[in-house]
């Protein structure tokens, strides 16, 4: 969300050049007395194991600090108030052991001297330099591709427009028409490349070409997908990556390479709340068995496993071994996550029907797209080696009631969960991770 400034605001940054800042260093002291509790005494050990691993302190030494930046913390905001239209921003030092506070007016100064800061006079406020930054936002969609970025840098009192090398007049020609003076503008030279950073869990979307599926399951390297969500080569984002292979029709399935800072989690996205279902193998599940998926449009599903080996004909061609359900999908769901409670079954394929009224619905099996692409599911317990190891689970009701993992319920069947009541609207045979409330598609609460 952009912004809002005054005409004035504006207008005081647009109409001159940058003047020299005068910097007043005398020495600073703490002007506040620490808080009753330190705020290091309440940070976590993992937090201060951090600090110490990253910032290159002791422990002892990241405490200190803590507290330095909470005091610095507190003189800021009450600054920041009591300067107002003066006030041209904050920061620390690499050590976090002063703070200095800009100021546009001089006679200001000793009022940031009386709180422990060091003052230094400015020749634009913070509120002119967010505006000049926000002209630059609003004029984003036609920033030169040599950009990478732009940013407020209250330390040299300027904005910062980041720049490939070779891309500086561009990056000047942009800046200028949109309303900036460029005397209030840095241009620096970078070799960024910006991109997002993403946890790869199943069910979740992902775009190509104009176009969106869903991820199915995390591999080594990336993740499974269908085929027809892009040929090989096609580049992805979010999480980016590219296509390493890919077969449509005939099969329907795929993989994408993400990018460096993209992370392959063993997780598919259940779409209730912020809870996932981890990935424990890929043991392929029976007909008639229960089965779930997920998808980034109609999120997670259940059903039953109908058929396997059945062969579709879609307008782009047939496709083979395919396993057929009654769990819906819609498009955009394609290449998303199936699950047979917590083993890995397949990758949605698509089907006759929708959401709302039903229909037929298929995915590709997960295990053939790991061995034709000598691919590594990533499960919680590590990579699965044999992409067919069982798991350990419990058959008890956590929630209390008469419902139970590992029992075939017909359509109709009546169960207590939780204190509820729910009837069944699904045959289905039951799995950890499929309580009644988890997975309306089979059951309704009475």
């Amino acid at each position: 969300m952009n912004r809002k400034f005054t005409a004035a605001a504006l207008a005081a940054l647009t109409a001159g050049g940058l003047t020299t800042a005068i910097a007043l260093t005398p020495s600073a002291t703490a002007g506040q007395s620490a808080p009753a509790v330190a705020v290091a005494d309440v940070a976590s050990a993992d937090v201060l194991s951090a600090m110490s691993r990253d910032l290159k302190i002791t422990t002892e030494q990241a405490k200190q600090r803590l507290n330095r930046e909470y005091k610095a913390t507190k003189t800021e905001q009450a600054l920041r108030g009591t300067l107002g239209g003066t006030f041209g921003g904050a920061w620390l030092d690499a050590g976090a052991n002063t703070l200095t506070v800009a100021v546009t007016d001089a006679s200001k100064a000793d009022q940031v001297r009386g709180l422990g800061a060091v003052p230094k006079v400015v020749s634009r406020s913070q509120a002119q330099l967010d505006a000049a930054k926000a002209r630059l936002d609003d004029n984003s969609r036609k920033a030169p591709k040599t950009v990478p970025g732009w940013y407020v840098d209250v330390n040299t009192n300027a904005v910062v427009v980041l720049t490939k090398a070779g891309g500086q007049d561009a990056a000047t020609a942009w800046a200028k028409a949109s309303g900036l003076d460029t005397a209030a503008v840095r241009f620096e030279t970078t070799a960024e490349e910006p991109r997002p950073l993403i946890d790869v869990i199943g069910g979740n979307a992902y775009s190509f070409g104009g176009s969106r599926c869903s991820i199915g399951f995390s591999v080594e390297g990336g993740f499974v997908t269908a085929g027809h969500c892009g040929t090989a080569g096609t580049q992805t984002t979010n999480p980016s990556g590219s296509v390493a292979g890919s077969s449509f029709p005939g099969n329907d399935y795929g993989w994408v390479r993400v990018a460096a800072g993209n992370t392959p989690r063993p997780l598919v996205n259940r779409y209730s709340g912020n809870t996932t279902v981890g990935v424990a193998g890929s043991t392929e599940a029976a007909v008639g068995a229960s089965v779930c998926r997920s998808g980034s449009t109609t999120g997670w599903r259940c059903g039953t496993i109908q058929q396997k080996n059945s062969s579709v004909t879609y307008p782009q061609g047939t496709v083979t071994g395919l396993t057929r359900t009654s769990a819906c999908a819609e498009p955009g769901d394609s290449g998303g996550s199936w699950l047979a409670g917590n083993q890995a079954q397949g990758v949605t394929s698509g089907g006759s029907g929708n959401c709302s009224q039903g229909g037929t619905f298929y995915f590709q099996p997960v295990n053939e797209i790991l061995q034709v692409y000598s691919l590594r599911l990533l499960t919680q317990g590590g990579p699965d080696p044999t992409t067919s190891n069982p798991t350990t689970t419990t058959t008890g009701n956590p929630g209390g009631g008469t419902w139970a993992a590992y029992t075939n319920y017909a359509v109709g069947a009546v169960v207590t969960y939780g204190g509820s009541s729910y009837r069944a609207i699904q045959g289905h045979t039951s799995l950890p991770g499929w309580e009644p409330p988890n997975v309306p598609s089979l059951w309704a609460r009475q």
